[in-house]
């Protein structure tokens, strides 16, 4: 996701390597990618709020909600089959669908590189 890539140095690369594919459950880390206070069912700690926020301002920067680009991220990598983002009303699907639609510069991408918020070898969408 875009909060946690650790997966890309262990987990991904075995999974490529045995011809498997994953399902990402959860590209909005419990809801704190999409405005909520929790991160991984618990309260966000002081140094997760610190990196949301930064990546929020590269996205608004780019005109992009932090959403959408947290439901494209995890796809650009070659082992991920699909998300679940976890809609629970018709409401939160429909703004789901709305993120899906956004255009997303490449140039978001490379500033978050840039700006060490996403790790330098994660997969980005083209």
């Amino acid at each position: 996701t875009l909060l946690e890539q650790d997966p890309l140095e262990s987990l991904l690369p075995a999974v490529e390597k045995h011809g498997a594919s994953i399902v990402i459950g959860g590209p909005f880390n419990s809801g704190i990618l999409v405005g909520r206070e929790t991160w991984n069912y618990i309260k966000a700690p002081d140094d997760v709020m610190t990196r949301v926020r930064a990546i929020a301002r590269v996205c608004d920067a780019h005109g992009v909600p932090l959403p959408a680009a947290a439901l494209r991220f995890p796809l650009a990598h070659p082992t991920v089959a699909s998300i679940i983002p976890g809609p629970r009303s018709a409401e939160e699907l429909n703004q789901i669908l709305e993120w899906w639609e956004t255009d997303i510069p490449g140039s978001l991408w490379s500033d978050l590189k840039n700006e060490k918020l996403i790790a330098a070898n994660a997969p980005v969408p083209a």
